[in-house]
Order: structure tokens, then sequence, then C-alpha cells
């Protein structure tokens, strides 16, 4: 078994993006062109992940995003924030639609923040429709929950279809070491959000900056990370994303943005 390799929307974070730093984007990339972009570089796997324009999307629309993954041969995943019970079903509702049989989620959403026990409540309501339906619910690691947390939730409410998704780039706000992370997280984890990252001083070296970079450039140490998880015997897909700052123009974001997704593909195919 090998560990899939696909994009996701946050690898098109600013050509698909509908405003930018200086206003509305003229021209954003399409879901369906994104799709067709993750095709081009041979790719099998796209995640639809955070995409807010997703929710407004009528049964057309979707149908269409449907055909054009069908049509290109590449598998969608979805991925959203909360774990209301509610929102949840929907999402899964979507996975149906759009033969997704992988959500990412949060804890937290942009109007929601359960504590641990209100969090274990809702998605012990939510996860047997999941079970039911063969979709896999993949919590991500990031800094506003502690990885120790987040494992314990996982780990006690027992889920086959409950897992992380691991990200160990989000964790280094909330002052955890990354590598620590991922062994902790090791046998929880269903998917691999991969990006590196490092740290850079602010004008005057006065604090620091922590940004993306191109794969084998920063800090994240891949091989450790693909190793600890064992990701190609389980077959856990990993998803490129990236964490880049804006270039000062569109243009110049956009090429490096598609430099960045290009080399960073190679760099994970040959690793």
């Amino acid at each position: 078994m090998t560990s899939p390799l696909g994009l996701g929307t946050y690898a098109f974070f600013w050509e698909g993006a509908a405003t930018l730093p200086t206003g509305p984007n003229p021209r954003p990339l399409p879901l369906t062109g994104m799709i067709e972009r993750t095709a081009e570089a041979g790719l099998a796997l796209f995640q639809i992940c955070d995409y807010a324009p997703l929710a407004t999307f009528s049964a057309a629309e979707l149908q269409e995003v449907r055909e054009t993954a069908d049509r290109l041969g590449v598998r969608l995943e979805l991925g959203t924030k909360g774990v209301a019970p509610a929102h949840l079903a929907s999402y899964l509702e979507l996975a149906a639609v759009l033969g997704a049989s992988y959500v990412r989620s949060m804890l937290f959403a942009p109007d929601s923040r359960p504590t641990i026990p209100e969090a274990e409540r809702m998605l012990r309501e939510a996860l047997p429709a999941y079970e039911a339906a063969d979709v896999q619910l993949g919590l991500e690691t990031y800094e506003q929950v502690s990885s120790t947390e987040l494992v314990d939730l996982v780990r006690r409410i027992g889920s086959p279809s409950l897992g992380i998704c691991l990200d160990p780039a989000n964790t280094v706000a909330g002052l955890e070491n990354p590598r620590e992370v991922v062994e902790r997280c090791a046998p929880y984890v269903t998917g691999i959000h991969v990006k590196d990252f490092a740290f850079s001083r602010r004008d005057g070296w006065v604090g620091f900056t922590l940004a993306g970079a191109r794969m084998g450039e920063g800090l994240l140490d891949y091989p450790h990370l693909v190793d600890t998880v064992d990701a190609d015997a389980r077959g856990l897909s990993r998803i490129v994303e990236h964490w880049l700052p804006w270039q000062g123009d569109l243009a110049a974001t956009v090429e490096l943005e598609r430099d960045w997704t290009s080399h960073n593909i190679d760099y994970l195919k040959e690793h």
C-alpha cells in the first residue's frame, strides 16, 4: 500500500481567493479549476477544505464538481470547522453527494468554542451516522487545543470513524514541539496535511514571523513524520498545503504559489 498524495484548497489559497489584500480578485480560480490542476499535476486526490463558497453551491454546482472529479479520476475529500452535530451531519450529506469518504474538522468553529466535555458529547452524537456511512472524521491538530487533549478525546470516544488529521506546523503556535506531536498522535492519524514552515526575524529584529516554506527548506522533519505514522503501510493521504505570505501583488503571489506546489509535489514524490 502507498500513501496517496493530493492537493487541497490551501494550495490555491491566493489564486482561488475571492478577496485579496488589495481588494476583490478579478478572476479567482474556481473549484473545478483546482480539481483540473490537480489532475494535470498527475495526482488523484483533492481535499476541499475550509472552502466557504461550498456552503452556497446549488445541487447543480455540486454535481458539476462531482462530475469533474469523476471524469478526471480525482478522489475528493472534505474539510470544515466545528463539531456541532447538525453541522457534521450537513458535511456527511455533502460527502455522499461528492463521493468523499474523509471529512477533516476542528473542535472549534468561528462561532463555537466548546469545552472538551461538550465536544465529546457532540462527537458521540454525530459519529454513529459517520460509522454507518463508512466515512472517516479526522480532527486536525492545531494550536487552540493541545495534541494531548486531542489524543485523549479520540482515544476516549474510541470510534472507528474518528481519528486525527495531523498537521504539526499548526501546533508550533501552541508551544508544542512538532516531533513530539507527531509521536503522540501517530497511532490515531488518519490523514496528513503537509506543509513546511520556518521562523524569520521581523524588520528591526523585533520578534519573529512564523510562515510557510518550500518543502525541505524549513523546520518540518518530514522523514520523521512519515516514518513515525507509517504513512505508506497505512495508506494515509498526504494533502499539500501552503502558508505562503502575500508577495505584494497577485501575479507575483500566484507565480510563487504555483512554484511551491510544483516543488512540493516533486519533493514528496521523492521522499
